[in-house]
């Protein structure tokens, strides 16, 4: 089995149960950062519904919605499409949709300025992005001096003239499965590495990768369907998505929390009724440094499972 039927397993098992939670909750801004390093944070919006939720049937039939879609245009096995979205509901399920048109997906660091951006997509020599609100500005800077990308998709409100909208393209879109018949050795995804010595450098994953990744997470972590993930870091990053890969191979439920504060986390955890949380060393230490100083009490939060 490849990473793709493990979806379309759920979808058929589980369909109408839980697959993804996207939790938002209200943060005022920060005053003291500019724009631009606003915009690369991954904390709350303001303006989005404080909860979103997408069964398994859902979830699927989005993917097949986007495989669809980039299959209607003429995009071969092999076709390089980027991500450049803050963690959503919709991330997945277009990291997904790609994989089922036989595409390579590109995820990319909402970190990047423009001139990385077009790097990256130079390098993986991209036909198609994705990219949402907060990086219009970024992408308009550079969108002309993109030879190989052909296609320009925007996710959220307010397309830009430069791009079409994924969200009204996707609706005329079928939801059927495609018939793209995918095997280990097929190349599935381009993950970048961080660039501390220089730019960034492109790493090709296929699919007995992916694979070998989800079932080291559901092993690390003996997950179980009744297990609940949250998942709080950048969905960009190979860690998170394949942090989540355990939760796919299980048919379980993730949550995908945008703010890090100790109370955001404590609350989602309580209500969510999570099991696994992923967290990094500076979110621990705030949560720890909360605790002690009393700004938060653990006792106003459902934390014991038993």
């Amino acid at each position: 089995m490849v990473i793709t039927d493990y979806l379309e397993r759920n979808a058929r098992l589980y369909g109408s149960e839980s697959a993804l939670v996207e939790i938002n909750p209200s943060e005022e801004r920060d005053n003291a950062v500019t724009w631009r390093d606003f915009n690369l944070i991954e904390n709350a919006n303001p303006d989005a519904p404080y909860r979103r939720e997408i069964s398994w049937k859902d979830f699927d039939r989005r993917a097949n919605r986007f495989a669809n879609l980039l299959l209607s245009r003429g995009l071969k096995r092999g076709t390089k499409v980027a991500i450049l979205l803050m963690n959503c509901l919709e991330w997945l399920p277009i990291y997904f949709g790609i994989l089922k048109a036989g595409c390579i997906a590109v995820p990319m660091n909402f970190r990047y300025s423009s001139d990385e951006i077009k790097y990256c997509l130079d390098l993986a020599d991209a036909d198609v992005i994705i990219f949402g609100p907060e990086f219009t500005g970024r992408v308009e800077e550079i969108c002309h001096r993109v030879k190989g990308v052909k296609m320009w998709l925007y996710h959220g409100e307010d397309c830009p003239t430069f791009a079409e909208s994924y969200d009204k393209l996707v609706t005329y879109a079928s939801t059927k499965t495609p018939d793209i018949k995918l095997t280990d050795a097929d190349e599935a995804a381009i993950y970048f590495s961080s660039g501390t010595t220089g730019f960034p450098k492109a790493i090709v994953h296929n699919h007995e990768s992916l694979m070998h990744a989800a079932l080291t997470e559901q092993n690390h972590h003996s997950q179980t369907k009744d297990d609940v993930f949250l998942c709080i870091p950048p969905l960009y990053h190979t860690g998170a998505k394949m942090h989540w890969f355990g939760s796919l191979l299980t048919g379980g439920k993730a949550v995908l929390l945008k703010g890090t504060r100790p109370e955001f986390i404590l609350e989602t955890v309580s209500k969510e009724k999570c099991t696994i949380v992923w967290l990094l060393v500076p979110w621990a230490q705030d949560i720890l440094e909360a605790i002690e100083s009393g700004k938060v009490n653990l006792d106003d939060y459902e934390l014991k499972l038993f």
